[in-house]
């Protein structure tokens, strides 16, 4: 049985009073206006009528004052005894309360505090909030109530609000930046037979219709690959993605994640592409490309420099990837130097692609402010990446890297079907072996090769993580709306 405070019970006995006069839920109104026109309206419009949550209210004798809101906007109304009537006016005092929505029919003017105003000839009850609206929700020292509690947290905090905003027209202008330069939307599954397209460990389900365990996605990458097999040269996917890994302050294990692939483009396409993309989108963000990150200002603006996987680890620490070229060799180096690395796997297990990414991920990747173009991945690192072709045993790839964070990953990709299936034969006995972030073996993906590739060049942006960079928030969850939380019982 649940238990209300004071206050819940009585909003709880108001809604019986209401039903007397009003619907307490009506069904609709008719609005002419968003709350983010009205304050550029001249005074003396006649007919505005808007909507919105009641944020503030300030009843009085004849006259009282209250200010709606809603995502984008907000607006301040009068209401006068004189205008609606003395009946209507003492059911307003009685029955309407701070988080109740309001539909309101006025005219507008300017307050001698200079306040754009709906003065209202009516209003119409749009709905009663039975819980109160916190007098002070944010500066709490509960972050994780923020988390729960995401409507009252956009309601209260005009931060929070600037936040998922921006989010929606970064999305928005990234998808007409795309559109605009021949590249066509698609949808790929979310629940997959194998868990492909990165090297993460995976959620697994079951499928009870068809009596069979899948996966979810981790990455669209291969399908969005097959679509290219099928005909399209240039396609991406906003893909929800699903990786049963750690969590931190810049990690999750369902995310957002922009792919996109080009057939005839290489890697180094992808770099001058990208990096126009992101510096046509940031500046239609914010006016400018120099960007405050972390209290410290990033000129994104130019060219952008470009660092190889070897000589950024050499940069932090005394180990020659060129040199301690295998696992054991590796391992033993680490040990040498007593570079401490946090790894849900074993080093034991990991095989020596994994191995060197944990270790640029401890000493190397947070020293990065950027941006920087890191190139040059071993090919142990990039199972589904093309071999470059004067160093095999390095691939045609980058990461743009900016303030420690990754924010592409890109390459060009490996079409051969037969080396393909040579590299996903030794992922598949690394997994054996129990690195759980190897790859398995994919036959339904190798046959879609088999019919034949192009050239292709593709990338992945984690969406979440770059407005969490763009937005200066310490924890990603604070640009995820609804992240997922443990429950509270």
């Amino acid at each position: 049985m649940r238990k209300f405070t004071e206050q819940e019970i009585v909003r709880r006995e108001k809604i019986e009073e209401i039903s007397k006069v009003w619907n307490p839920y009506p069904e609709r109104f008719e609005t002419n206006y968003d709350l983010k026109e009205v304050r550029f309206l001249e005074d003396g419009v006649k007919d505005v009528k808007v909507a919105g949550r009641i944020v503030l209210m300030r009843k009085m004798g004849k006259l009282s004052f209250l200010t709606i809101r809603d995502i984008e906007g907000q607006i301040q109304i009068s209401i006068k005894i004189d205008l609606i009537g003395e009946e209507k006016y003492k059911q307003f005092k009685e029955f309407v309360d701070v988080g109740d929505f309001i539909g309101v029919v006025g005219e507008t003017f300017t307050t001698h505090t200079g306040e754009k105003t709906v003065r209202a000839d009516d209003f119409v009850f749009l709905g009663k909030a039975l819980k109160p609206l916190p007098e002070k929700f944010h500066g709490l020292t509960d972050v994780e109530e923020v988390y729960r509690n995401r409507p009252v947290d956009l309601i209260m905090n005009e931060e929070a609000r600037e936040r998922f905003l921006l989010r929606s027209k970064l999305i928005r202008f990234i998808r007409n930046y795309l559109d605009n330069n021949g590249y066509i939307e698609i949808e790929t599954p979310i629940l997959n037979n194998k868990p492909s397209g990165a090297l993460a460990k995976p959620f697994k389900t079951h499928h009870n219709a068809l009596d069979i365990d899948l996966y979810l996605r981790i990455a669209p990458e291969t399908y969005l690959k097959r679509a290219i097999v099928g005909g399209f040269t240039k396609v991406y996917e906003f893909a929800r993605c699903f990786r049963n890994e750690g969590m931190d302050s810049s990690h999750l294990q369902d995310f957002t994640m922009l792919e996109g692939y080009g057939a005839y483009l290489n890697y180094k396409d992808n770099m001058d592409f990208l990096r126009k993309m992101l510096q046509t989108v940031i500046m239609e963000l914010f006016g400018t490309l120099k960007v405050n990150i972390a209290g410290s200002e990033v000129d994104l603006s130019g060219e952008w420099e470009s660092i190889s996987f070897r000589d950024l680890i050499l940069k932090y620490c005394p180990i020659d990837i060129n040199i301690y070229n295998t696992k054991e060799m590796l391992l033993n180096k680490i040990k040498e130097e007593k570079i401490e690395i946090d790894s849900e796997t074993p080093l034991e297990d990991l095989g020596y692609g994994n191995l060197v990414d944990q270790l640029y991920k401890k000493v190397a990747r947070p020293h990065v402010i950027g941006p920087v173009f890191l190139t040059e991945h071993p090919i142990d690192l990039s199972p589904l990446a093309r071999a470059n072709d004067e160093n095999p045993q390095k691939t045609d790839r980058f990461q743009l890297i900016i303030n420690g964070a990754e924010i592409i990953n890109a390459y060009s990709e490996l079409v051969d079907p037969q080396e393909q299936e040579k590299r996903l034969l030794k992922q598949a006995e690394l997994k054996n072996a129990g690195d759980e972030e190897a790859m398995v073996m994919d036959i339904d993906y190798i046959e879609a090769m088999e019919i034949g590739m192009p050239p292709i060049s593709g990338w992945g942006i984690g969406i979440d993580r770059l407005v969490q960079l763009l937005t200066n928030c310490d924890n990603i969850k604070d640009v995820v709306m609804f992240p997922l939380m443990r429950p509270r019982d």
